[in-house]
C-alpha cells in the first residue's frame, strides 16, 4: 500500500519508532540482567529456593500491576505521558537496586523496575503501531522486539564484562571497590540507569499518537503529526478513517460479538508465547547450562550466544513479516519451538550432557521464538483491536503475557531442581503448553499484513454481523 512517502517522512518515522523502541531495550535489559545477578544475590542474602523464585518473579508482579494500569492511563492521558512514566520507573529502579542495603529494599526496587517493564511492554508497541503506515507497521513493531533482544544481549555482555573486571581489576578502593568488586551485582543492575536516562530525555522530542489525539478531539495536532510521516492527503484520509470508526471504548465493546475473537486471540497468544519457556531460558539459562556440565563462566558465555541468536533471528522477522505475513512466521516458528523443546527433554532424559547438543537445541529454540512469537505477538496485539479500546485491550493482552511470565518465573526453579520433574520433564511441559499455538494460528488468527488498523477493525465488525 504505497503512499509516496518522502525520505524525510521515512527518517522521522524511523526516529520516532526508534525512541519508542528504547523502552523495549530497557524491557529486555531489565529482564535478562537478573541471569548474571542471581547467583551473587542468592549467596549474599542466603536465599532459599522460595526466596530465589520470589527475587526473580517479584519484578513480574510489578509488571502485572504496571500493565493493569497502563491501558486506562494511556487512554486517558495519552501514550507519550505513559512512556515517560515507564522511563521514570526504570531510572528509579536501577539506582535503588544498586544502592539497596537489604532484602526488603532490593525487592521493593525490583518491583518498581517491574512496573517500568510492564508499562513499556504495553505502551511502546501500541505507540509504534498507531504511528506507522500499514506497509511498514509490521517491521517497525518488530523493531521494538529487536530492541528487546538487543537489551537482552547487552545485559549478557555487560554481566560478563563486569564479572571479568571484578576478577581482574586491582587498586580500586571505597565505593568503586564496593560496587565493582565486592558486590559486582550492584554494577550489573546499576548500569541500566544509562539507557533509562536516555529514554527519558529522548521522549521529550517525540509527539503523541495521532490516533489517540483524534479520539480526544485534537484533530489539528493529529494532522500535523501524521504529515511528518505521510503526504498531506494520506494524513487527512487516515484522520477521516479514525473519525469514521470513532466510538466510546469500553469492556462492553471488547466483549461484543464482533470483537470476542480478537480478544480471545489477544489473551491466548501472549500467554502461550510465555509458557513456551522462553523466559525460563532467559532467567535461568546459566542454571540450565550448569546442569548440562558448563562452568559458570562458560554458562554466561553460552547465555551471550543465546542473546546473539535472539538478535540475529529477530532480523528475519523484520525483513519478512510485511512480505510473507504474520501467520506463516508464527506457524513455522511455533512448530520449530515445540520440536526444539522436545529434543531438549530427550537429551536431558538420556543424559547426553557432554558436547554442544544441549546448547545447540537451546539456540534452535531461541531462533524459532525470535522470528515468530517474539515480534509477531506484539505486532498482532497492536493491530487486531478497535481504535477506541486499543489501550484497554492491549493492557489485557499484555497482562496475560505477564501472568504467564510470573508463573514460569516462580515455578521454573522448583521444576528444574525437583526430583519428580528435573530438566527433561520441564522442557516437555513447555513443549506441551506451546503446541496449542499451532491450532490458534491455523484456525483463528487472520492475516493482517498491508491492512490499515481501520480496515482490520471493519473486518471484525463485518465478521461479527
Amino acid at each position: 500500500m504505497p503512499n509516496n512517502q518522502t525520505p524525510g517522512h521515512k527518517r522521522y518515522l524511523f526516529l520516532v519508532s526508534f525512541v519508542a523502541a528504547i523502552g523495549g531495550f530497557l524491557f529486555g535489559f531489565d529482564t535478562a540482567v537478573i541471569s548474571g545477578v542471581l547467583s551473587f544475590v542468592v549467596n549474599q542474602f542466603r536465599f532459599d529456593t522460595a526466596m530465589e523464585g520470589w527475587f526473580v518473579s517479584c519484578a513480574l508482579l510489578g509488571c502485572i500491576i504496571g500493565v493493569a494500569a497502563a491501558g486506562t492511563l494511556s487512554d486517558r492521558y495519552g501514550r507519550k505521558k505513559v512512556m515517560l512514566l515507564a522511563a521514570l520507573f526504570f531510572l528509579v529502579s536501577s539506582i535503588g537496586c544498586m544502592a539497596a542495603s537489604g532484602t526488603t529494599t532490593l525487592i521493593s526496587f525490583r518491583i518498581i523496575g517491574g512496573l517500568g517493564i510492564g508499562v513499556a511492554s504495553m505502551i511502546c508497541p501500541l505507540y509504534i503501531s498507531e504511528f506507522a503506515p500499514p506497509q511498514y507497521r509490521g517491521r517497525l513493531v518488530a523493531l521494538y522486539q529487536l530492541a528487546i533482544t538487543v537489551g537482552i544481549v547487552a545485559a549478557y555482555f555487560s554481566n560478563a564484562y563486569l564479572l571479568n573486571i571484578s576478577q581482574t581489576v586491582e587498586g580500586l578502593t571505597g565505593w568503586l571497590h564496593f560496587v565493582l568488586v565486592e558486590n559486582v551485582w550492584r554494577s550489573m543492575i546499576g548500569i541500566g540507569l544509562v539507557p533509562a536516562l536516555t529514554f527519558l530525555l529522548c521522549l521529550f522530542f517525540v509527539p503523541d499518537s495521532p490516533r489517540w489525539l483524534v479520539l480526544q478531539g485534537k484533530e489539528e495536532e493529529a494532522r500535523r503529526n501524521l504529515e511528518k510521516v505521510n503526504p498531506v492527503q494520506v494524513a487527512r484520509d487516515e484522520i477521516n478513517a479514525v473519525k469514521a470508526n470513532k466510538e466510546e471504548g469500553s469492556f462492553k465493546q471488547l466483549f461484543s460479538p464482533a470483537f470476542r475473537i480478537p480478544l480471545l486471540i489477544g489473551l491466548l497468544l501472549p500467554f502461550l508465547s510465555q509458557v513456551s519457556g522462553i523466559n525460563a531460558v532467559i532467567y535461568y539459562g546459566p542454571v540450565i547450562l550448569d546442569k548440562a556440565g558448563f562452568s559458570l563462566s562458560d554458562a554466561l558465555g553460552g547465555q551471550v550466544m543465546v542473546g546473539l541468536v535472539n538478535v540475529i533471528f529477530t532480523f528475519v522477522a523484520i525483513l519478512t513479516v510485511d512480505k510473507y505475513g504474520r501467520r506463516p512466521l508464527l506457524f513455522w516458528g511455533a512448530g520449530g519451538a515445540v520440536a526444539s523443546l522436545l529434543a531438549l527433554g530427550f537429551l536431558f532424559r538420556a543424559e547426553v550432557l557432554g558436547g554442544p547438543w544441549i546448547l545447540i537445541c537451546i539456540l534452535l529454540f531461541i531462533a524459532c521464538f525470535a522470528f515468530s512469537f517474539g515480534p509477531v505477538c506484539f505486532i498482532l496485539i497492536g493491530e487486531i483491536f478497535p481504535n477506541a479500546s486499543r489501550g484497554l485491550a492491549m493492557s489485557m493482552a499484555t497482562l496475560s503475557l505477564w501472568v504467564a511470565n510470573f508463573l514460569v518465573g516462580q515455578m521454573t526453579p522448583y521444576m528444574l531442581k525437583s526430583a519428580a520433574w528435573g530438566p527433561a520433564a520441564t522442557f516437555w511441559t513447555f513443549a506441551l503448553l506451546c503446541a496449542p499455538t499451532l491450532w490458534l494460528t491455523w484456525k483463528m488468527i487472520p492475516e493482517t499484513k498491508g491492512r490499515s488498523l481501520e480496515e482490520i477493525e471493519r473486518y471484525w465488525l463485518q465478521r461479527g454481523k
